[in-house]
């Protein structure tokens, strides 16, 4: 991934309109790459595990970011207005672990010696709820760059939102390090061709140009020239030595002044720099270096014995930037109340925003929405989306190229574009994995719950990202429709069948499958009100309104399950549990049971996660006793159903994968209709 070409530096030689950087300040920058590498080599072998070669190779890159570049403040690492730094390389981790406790984060000498080990908040990837400081997790591999784009439009969105003529409330950038791993993972080209279209000038990303990966030298499995993929994606791209500080200080500074694009910079490094026997190769990747080699990278560099050694000189010197950390946002602080004089309209919707403010009669504001039955669960959504954009102006969402079918357009509100992101419609594109990334920055800039809409199926691409969401418990909405075999004649290739398992598998998501319009409009009401990611899982297929399930939230979907049809007898003979569009379908069999003289119960069940949030009185209220036979009613595998209906109970499922055919030829396929589930449970 090397491409041939002049580096920055001797692109502007001659040129130079920046004052280089002065000598002291420079020496101490060197001490702290050196600093960078004493604390990552040692932590990592305390720990007998991790990665040291990036956060050797990297560590002028990090000393100059924190040192010089960054404006933030380590004293107040929310504030809105900082500068962020992404390492989607998350396994250099002590890289960043030593940048954030050199520069007066909450990381401590200490925290650095417990690297990797239980409880720490300094584990072997970063993660934001554990580390100040760690803006995003990240660890698999590309994923940080998807969080920074999404940063990047969120920051842009804001600032068109806020930011006037005389007030600048919103300019913060996004710096993001990535490696070889990132550069060939899929959703770093899907995230950055979406990144190069809006322009995102506000963005910075920053490619560990390495040539070496954790198997061996790249060039056994990569060939391509990166700096003219970037150019074709419309990104600005600069070629750096990636130790040497006064270039390093002329191409930001460049940047700092004129950045009118996403940035790329191939900066390039030696992996595990100082390293004697293993600087240059895949040895230093992954491994610690050994006591052996330890010593001797030491010694090459001039550096002490003592393990987790620091100069004094250092520490001072960061002691120093962060009062010029707190200065910066002093300064920010005392531009945004100027601006919130000048702007009492703004300020009302910045405070909506930051609050996450919603009315408090929201509930009964939903209620109140006219949604003709039947309707597909697409549409009723629809219908809901349309109201709660106009109470939550901090709610904003897009597509991955299918707003027209999944129904996620925001009928009153612009598409975002290069040219104006006052929008609050996102055209994705085909790009199902990068949106569910970019979905989670934009989140993070702490302002926005944004929804994000495909078909159900197509979550596999996405469930790394909504896994990574969920770790992080960032707060997306996430609307799958098309949610079951009954959307027709696509196919299988198209109809989910392990979707729901999958997807109810994921801890801290909740997976909500509503069964009629009275159920959306509760099922949006749990999303905002969760503090984490919720899966809306919505039907194609017109459904009818059911009234049993027109109840106040905390007597349905705020229960997870709730009881919709109670039986008439002393007991139940049957007891019914289904979700979604096949709610319906149970009322439609406990009819006809009834006709036949049972005692039925029905119970829709439309969220697994919030149901096992209740108290134990509560759900043996629901599912506890002598209740009969127990059947599930569900188009999805029955991975799961025996907890709830016992191991004799008996799940109406589906085995296989779907057919190419009309709905209703599905239905009698496959055994969703009454007569069918009549015969399998008598």
């Amino acid at each position: 991934m090397k491409p041939d070409s002049d580096t920055f530096q001797e692109e502007k030689a001659g040129k130079q309109e920046y004052p280089p950087l002065n000598a002291d300040e420079k020496s101490i920058l060197v001490k702290t790459a050196n600093a960078i590498r004493q604390l990552s080599m040692d932590a990592v072998e305390k720990a007998d595990s991790g990665h040291p070669g990036l956060p050797l190779g990297c560590a002028e890159i990090g000393a100059y970011l924190y040192g010089h570049v960054l404006r933030h403040n380590p004293k107040n690492p929310k504030w809105l207005n900082r500068d962020r730094f992404i390492l989607s390389a998350g396994h250099g981790s002590m890289l960043l672990y030593s940048c954030l406790h050199l520069s007066g984060f909450n990381v401590s000498i200490e925290d650095i010696k417990h690297f990797r080990q239980l409880h720490s908040i300094t584990p072997g990837h970063p993660e934001s709820l554990d580390t100040e400081g760690v803006e995003t997790t990240t660890g698999p591999l590309g994923q940080g760059v998807g969080n920074a784009v999404g940063q990047a439009l969120g920051l842009k969105m804001l600032a068109a939102r806020f930011n006037t003529r005389k007030y600048n409330i919103f300019d913060a950038k996004v710096y993001c390090l990535m490696g070889d791993g990132c550069m060939m993972e899929g959703v770093s080209s899907e995230v950055s061709s979406l990144a190069g279209h809006l322009k995102l000038d506000n963005l910075i990303l920053i490619y560990d140009s390495n040539s070496v990966c954790l198997d061996g030298p790249l060039n056994e499995s990569c060939s391509e020239n990166t700096m003219e993929r970037y150019k074709a994606y419309g990104w600005e791209v600069h070629v750096v030595d990636g130790h040497d500080l006064d270039a390093l200080h002329l191409l930001f500074s460049e940047l700092q002044a004129h950045q009118k694009r996403p940035t790329l910079i191939i900066a390039h490094t030696i992996i595990g720099r100082g390293s004697p026997n293993k600087a240059g190769s895949s040895k230093v990747h992954g491994a610690p270096l050994g006591a052996e080699e330890v010593a001797a990278t030491k010694e090459a560099l001039g550096l002490p014995e003592e393990p987790f050694w620091v100069p004094k000189s250092v520490y001072d010197y960061f002691e120093n930037r962060l009062k010029k950390d707190r200065l910066a946002e002093d300064d920010w602080q005392r531009t945004f109340e100027e601006w919130a004089k000048e702007n009492p309209d703004l300020l009302v919707e910045f405070e909506k925003m930051a609050k996450k403010e919603m009315p408090e009669n929201l509930e009964e504001k939903l209620n109140a929405i006219e949604i003709a039955s039947p309707s597909a669960g697409r549409k009723s959504s629809n219908i809901v989306l349309q109201e709660l954009a106009k109470m939550l102006p901090w709610l904003v969402g897009g597509s991955a190229d299918l707003s027209c079918s999944d129904l996620t357009m925001l009928k009153d509100f612009p598409v975002i574009k290069a040219e104006n992101f006052t929008g609050r419609n996102i055209k994705f594109g085909v790009r199902e994995f990068g949106m569910a990334t970019m979905a989670t920055g934009i989140s993070q800039t702490g302002m926005f719950t944004p929804y994000i809409g495909t078909f159900l199926t197509f979550s596999d691409y996405m469930r790394n990202a909504i896994r990574l969401c969920a770790l992080m418990r960032a707060k997306v909405i996430y609307q799958f429709t098309h949610d079951s075999i009954f959307l027709g004649e696509d196919g299988p290739t198209h109809q989910p069948i392990e979707q729901y398992a999958s997807l109810r598998a994921i801890p801290n998501l909740h997976f909500i499958r509503p069964a009629d319009a009275n159920e959306v409009k509760m099922a949006w009401l749990a999303a905002l009100y969760y503090d984490g990611p919720t899966a809306l899982s919505l039907s194609r297929q017109n459904l009818p309104e059911l009234k049993e399930t027109k109840v106040p939230y905390a007597e349905g979907m705020g229960r997870g399950a709730y009881i919709i049809r109670k039986e008439k007898g002393e007991k139940p003979d049957y007891m019914l549990v289904a979700t979604g569009s096949e709610v319906a379908l149970a009322m439609g069999v406990a009819y006809e049971l009834e006709k036949m003289g049972k005692s039925v119960r029905v119970i829709s069940f439309p969220c697994w996660a919030i149901f096992e949030k209740q108290s134990e009185e509560y759900k043996e209220s629901v599912f506890g006793g002598d209740l009969g036979i127990r059947v599930s009613i569900e188009a999805g595998v029955e991975l799961g159903w025996h907890k709830y209906i016992g191991r004799k109970g008996i799940p109406i499922c589906m085995h296989t994968f779907g057919l190419s055919a009309p709905l209703q030829s599905l239905i009698e396929e496959f055994g969703f209709n009454v007569p069918a589930i009549i015969e399998a449970i008598l």
